[in-house]
């Protein structure tokens, strides 16, 4: 059995949760369901990045403390994932001084021992909103930061550097071919190129503390107390810090023995492909195997702003749907190739909500129970035959979610079509049986290609069905066995339910 370790950037809780966050947290959902399907054991983890100046500034300007800040919004994020069904293993805080700080602190000591650390007076452009330093060429034309659109402060500090300008040709190896007998695989190609086109340009060494004068919110630098520890180093150590390393309660079963995927955003591709391998090879862990990078989500064609009014809040979709998850997880996985940018448009959303989920497969489901129920809800016997999941499965390896979820949506449609040829409503007998004992075994496979997508809908879809599994479905360990992926292959499987509602018509 394979291990899968899957992770997503930890969200930055200054404010309640957006789009974007959705968006990741559905493609990683997505990765970690198919991985256990397929038979791996995964571990899933998410989290919530609490320290920095955004968040120390946001709750002096509210006249609280940072702590009564982080803990008034963390929830937020935690009841936001509960309600879109993501299936995380562990919910880890950068503020949590027992699980994430001892990790941190000893990473920080080894990267202080192999002489990759130096306390150095730096003046610098600093982007508050990006929490980072940046150089005249991160800015746009107008000198602005491109994702926040407007100028960084220029700031005097005596911080602390991480030497990773030492290691630009060993980075440049890991992106291309090894370094020291590791690779770390960019997802999708596209993406890689970027990266190395940053380390063509040359890598500069990178801040990694700040004065406590400016940020007195994080974690302590070990043996200097006037220093703060900058995002880095506390933010990208929460992958490993969540598996105890470096303290007493260090498991690294799903680290060392196991492919490592980061799913993350494309504004912080170069932090996780440049300083967080170089970071765990100058203290003897092993770099991750895989980066899976998504895009950025507009509304309506634009960037979603308070100013233009065009912010599409997450609660505001789940009630729009009357709480289910599944009508936006579905409409993120079908539109948004991994890697792409994708847009949120309410028009869209509607007609795909309308054609496919409600006609295509709720109205198909009906039909073929409805009549079923007709002849008495018994089902014929179906010879073995290969199910239609060859193109799905090469396509969810391959992390091309969007192209597996057409294929499954064209799997429907065909279904449609062929109930519209047949015509069972004008046969007798068993021959009417067996023309939908068939349709009923193609809704089958749909509801399990539908199953690391929409959850919820999959496993409803099959208890309708009266699939013998299907009470099964949700658990974590539930498998699409090979059986099960045979046409006929459910011997057990003798009638079916009663139909219901699958999708409910938008008011």
């Amino acid at each position: 059995m394979s291990r899968q370790y899957v992770t997503t950037a930890i969200d930055y809780p200054n404010a309640a949760p957006h789009m974007g966050h959705v968006l990741e947290k559905v493609l990683a959902d997505v990765t970690a369901r198919w991985f256990r399907l397929r038979g791996d054991a995964v571990r899933f983890q998410i989290g919530t990045d609490e320290h920095g100046t955004k968040i120390q500034r946001t709750a002096e300007s509210e006249g609280v403390t940072s702590k009564e800040l982080v803990d008034r919004n963390v929830p937020l994020f935690e009841d936001l994932y509960k309600r879109l069904n993501i299936s995380h293993d562990h919910f880890i805080r950068t503020s949590d001084q027992k699980e994430h700080w001892p990790t941190v602190e000893a990473l920080w000591k080894k990267l202080e021992e192999a002489g990759m650390l130096e306390k150095r007076s730096y003046t610098g452009l600093y982007c508050s909103g990006c929490e980072r330093f940046m150089t005249k060429r991160d800015l746009d034309e107008a000198g602005n930061c491109p994702n926040h659109k407007k100028p960084p402060e220029e700031v005097t500090e005596e911080n602390y550097f991480f030497l990773m300008s030492k290691d630009t040709d060993n980075l440049k190896n890991l992106l291309t071919k090894e370094w020291d007998g590791e690779s770390y695989r960019i997802i999708p190609e596209s993406r890689a190129q970027e990266t190395l086109a940053l380390i063509d340009q040359g890598l500069e060494d990178v801040s990694f503390s700040r004065p406590k004068s400016s940020l007195s919110w994080g974690v302590p630098v070990p043996g200097d107390s006037d220093q703060t520890m900058y995002v880095w180093c506390d933010a990208l150590t929460n992958y490993i810090s969540g598996l105890g390393f470096f303290t007493d309660k260090e498991d690294r079963s799903f680290w060392d023995d196991a492919t490592v995927t980061h799913v993350i955003g494309k504004d912080i591709a170069r932090f996780h492909a440049l300083i967080w391998p170089s970071m765990l090879k100058h203290v003897g862990v092993k770099t991750p195997d895989q980066l899976l990078i998504h895009g950025f989500l507009t509304s309506e064609g634009e960037k979603m702003s308070k100013s233009t009014g065009n912010v599409v809040m997450p609660g505001d979709v789940l009630e729009k749907f009357g709480g289910n998850p599944d009508p936006i997880r579905f409409y993120l996985s079908h539109e948004i190739p991994v890697g792409n940018d994708g847009d949120f448009a309410w028009d869209r959303f509607e007609k795909l909500y309308d054609s496919v989920l409600r006609n295509n497969i709720g109205n198909l489901l009906n039909r073929v129970l409805v009549l079923l129920q007709k002849e008495g809800g018994g089902l014929s016997d179906l010879e073995k035959d290969e199910g239609p999941w060859s193109g799905y499965e090469k396509a969810m390896d391959a992390f091309d979610f969007s192209k597996a979820l057409h294929h499954a949506v064209a799997f429907a449609d065909s279904i449609n079509a062929s109930i519209d040829t047949v015509k069972p409503w004008e046969l007798d007998g068993d021959r009417k049986v067996s023309e939908l004992a068939v349709m009923a075994e193609h809704l089958r496979h749909l509801a399990l290609m539908l199953l690391p997508f929409t959850p919820d809908t999959a496993q409803r879809m099959s208890k309708q069905l009266g699939v013998p599994y299907a009470d099964r479905m949700l658990d974590t360990d539930f498998v699409i066995t090979e059986q099960m992926r045979q046409f006929g292959g459910q011997k057990d499987w003798k009638s079916v339910g009663e139909p219901s509602i699958l999708f409910a018509p938008l008011s």
